[in-house]
C-alpha cells in the first residue's frame, strides 16, 4: 500500500495487481481518502497461476491503461512446502515465475528481492531439484528475482532498448509476510521497533528507483536503503541468469 500510496502522491497512474480484490479495493479507498485526485486502479492477479498471469496481461493490454513502469512485488513465504496451481513450488513460482511469464513494453522495471537470496545452497538454484520438498528455499526464488532484471538489464542493453531494469533489497519490513510463522512473530512483536524497518522505510528503496532523477537510466543494479548494494556473486552470474530464463520458459511456455 505504501508505495501504491507515494506512486500517487507523485501523480502516477498507478494500477495495483491484487490476489485478494477485497483487500485491494480497501486499499485503493483508503489512498482515496489521503489523496482524492489519485489515479488508481485495482485489477485481479493471482502468481502463482499461469493462466491468471495471462489472462491479466491480456485485459491489461486491452484497458489502454499506460504501463511506463512495473513494479514486482510479490514475496510469499510459507513454512511447508507447497505447489502452485500448476504444480511448481509455490516460492519460485509466485515470486519468480508469475513476473516473467508477460514481458510486455515498459520504460522501467523494478524487482523487489530480498537478503534471503544469500542463503542458498552453492549452485545458487537447483534447477533439477525445484520441486523436491526436502530442498525448495526461498531464497531460490529471491536470486531469480536478482538475475531477472539483470538478464532483462543486459539484454534489453544489446537490443537497443531504452528500457531499465534493477533490483533492490527492502530490508526486513514489518508486515505480514511471515505470518504463517508464529514463534517468529512473537519475537518480531517484542523488537520489530530497535531492529526492523516500518512500512514507510521498507518502501523508501523502491519509491526512490521509481521516481528519483538519479536513477534516470540506471540500469542493472541492485539496490539497498536508496543506494546501489552488493548483491551476491551468484546474481551477477550471466550464465546462471541465462539458465533461469531458459529453464523459467520450459516451465511458463504454454505449448
Amino acid at each position: 500500500m505504501e508505495t501504491a500510496r507515494v506512486l500517487a502522491l507523485r501523480h502516477v497512474h498507478v494500477v495495483m495487481a491484487v490476489r485478494n480484490m477485497d483487500s485491494g479495493r480497501k486499499v485503493k479507498d483508503n489512498i482515496l481518502q489521503d489523496i482524492p485526485t489519485a489515479k488508481i486502479e485495482v485489477m485481479e492477479l493471482d502468481l502463482s497461476s499461469m493462466a491468471s498471469v495471462r489472462k491479466f496481461a491480456s485485459d491489461y493490454k486491452s484497458s489502454g491503461l499506460p504501463l511506463n513502469l512495473l513494479i514486482n512485488n510479490a514475496g510469499v513465504m510459507v513454512p511447508q512446502f507447497m505447489l502452485s496451481q500448476d504444480d511448481i513450488e509455490l516460492h519460485f513460482a509466485t515470486n519468480h515465475l508469475g513476473h516473467s511469464v508477460s514481458m510486455q513494453r515498459r520504460r522501467k522495471v523494478i524487482n523487489v528481492s530480498s537478503e534471503g537470496h544469500w542463503f542458498l545452497y552453492s549452485e545458487g538454484i537447483q534447477f533439477d531439484k525445484i520441486n523436491d520438498d526436502t530442498r525448495y528455499k526461498y531464497g531460490q526464488s529471491k536470486l531469480a528475482n536478482i538475475l531477472h532484471a539483470n538478464e532483462l538489464a543486459w539484454r534489453l542493453k544489446e537490443e537497443g532498448v531504452h528500457t531499465t531494469a534493477n533490483s533492490l533489497q527492502p530490508g526486513v519490513v514489518v508486515t505480514n509476510l511471515l505470518r504463517h510463522r508464529s514463534f517468529l512473530d512473537v519475537v518480531i512483536n517484542g523488537i520489530d521497533k530497535y531492529m526492523f524497518k516500518n512500512v514507510q522505510q521498507g518502501a523508501a528503496t523502491t519509491c526512490y528507483i521509481a521516481l528519483h532523477p538519479q536513477v534516470k537510466g540506471v540500469s542493472g543494479e541492485d539496490f539497498s536503503d536508496c543506494n546501489v548494494a552488493k548483491a551476491s556473486s551468484m546474481a551477477e552470474d550471466r550464465e546462471l541468469g541465462k539458465k533461469l530464463g531458459d529453464f523459467s520458459l520450459s516451465l511458463t511456455d504454454p505449448k
